[in-house]
Formats: C-alpha cells, sequence, structure tokens
C-alpha cells in the first residue's frame, strides 16, 4: 500500500491505529484483521489438539507475547490489542464480544483508543469470572491484561496530561 514503516513513523507502533492515521482505513483494516488472526490462529489449532484449559490458555499468552516482543523485528512488536482479542475470541468468544462492546463503548464516549483497549483487557479476567470460571483461562486473561496496560504505560501518561491523541469518529 506503499506505507512508510509504521514502527519507524507516526506513534512508532505496528499497530491498527496508527497505520490508520498513516495510511487510512483500509490498510488500518487489513492491520486489524491480520493481528487478530495471529492471535486466534494458534489457539484454534491448540484446540483441534487438545481441550486442555492450561494448554489453551499457555498458547493464548504466548501468541500474545509473540506479537509483543518478536523475534523477527528485535523483540520491539506492538501493544498487542487486536492479537489478544484474536486470542481471547479463540480462547473464549463471550468474553471477547463483551470486551468488543466495552471498546466501543469507550472509544465512542471519550474517543481514546488507548483507554478503550485497556478497559477492554482488564475487564475481560471479569467477564471470564461470568462466562467460565476456568482458573487457567482467568489467569491467561490477567497476564494479557496486565500486559496490555504496560505496553500503554506512554498512552497513560500522555492522559494524565491531556495530550493523548483522539481518534476522528
Amino acid at each position: 500500500m506503499k506505507l512508510p514503516d509504521p514502527r519507524k513513523e507516526g506513534s512508532g507502533n505496528p499497530g491498527a491505529t496508527n497505520v490508520l492515521r498513516l495510511g487510512g482505513k483500509q490498510a488500518a483494516a487489513l492491520t486489524l484483521v491480520g493481528d487478530m488472526l495471529k492471535g486466534a490462529f494458534p489457539v484454534v489449532i491448540a484446540h483441534l489438539v487438545t481441550d486442555h484449559p492450561t494448554i489453551l490458555a499457555a498458547t493464548a499468552v504466548a501468541a500474545f507475547v509473540g506479537h509483543l516482543y518478536p523475534v523477527f523485528f528485535g523483540f520491539k512488536g506492538g501493544k498487542g490489542v487486536a492479537t489478544a482479542f484474536g486470542a481471547v475470541a479463540a480462547l473464549v468468544l463471550p468474553v471477547a464480544l463483551f470486551m468488543a462492546a466495552v471498546w466501543v463503548l469507550v472509544v465512542i464516549v471519550t474517543r481514546y483508543v488507548s483507554l478503550a483497549s485497556m478497559g477492554a483487557a482488564v475487564l475481560a479476567p471479569l467477564f471470564a469470572l461470568l462466562f467460565i470460571r476456568e482458573p487457567a483461562f482467568i489467569l491467561a486473561l490477567v497476564v494479557i491484561a496486565a500486559l496490555v496496560v504496560y505496553r500503554h504505560r506512554a498512552n497513560i501518561e500522555r492522559l494524565r496530561q491531556g495530550a493523548e491523541p483522539e481518534i476522528d469518529l
């Protein structure tokens, strides 16, 4: 699509939000879908091999961490929100649907993608308590949420300072 490398332009993040700002909706949509599949595909494959909750949960976390710290890019990846969503959707779909609803609601109300992303991730373990009560899945969602918040440290500081960019709706 002849876009600049999102790791070197804009926010420096290779995720869909930065790609949206750099190249528009089509490029962002492709990035979003690709990142979601990166999280979902390993978990779907794991489901074909086993139904063991710990293995499925570990696969979801591994796919997510692999996006955050990719070997091929010097362990410098994105914030992992779309990849986390894909992994969670393949792990326990009802939780992912509630995450998506939270994300959309927070974006509509605040226009901050970062806040919506963190809110959806942080609430995921609570949604899991309501729907599945599988300790391995809940632990995986806690780990994912903690890492999502950690990866958004700079966004948190910009939110505190009132300097976080809003998304155009």
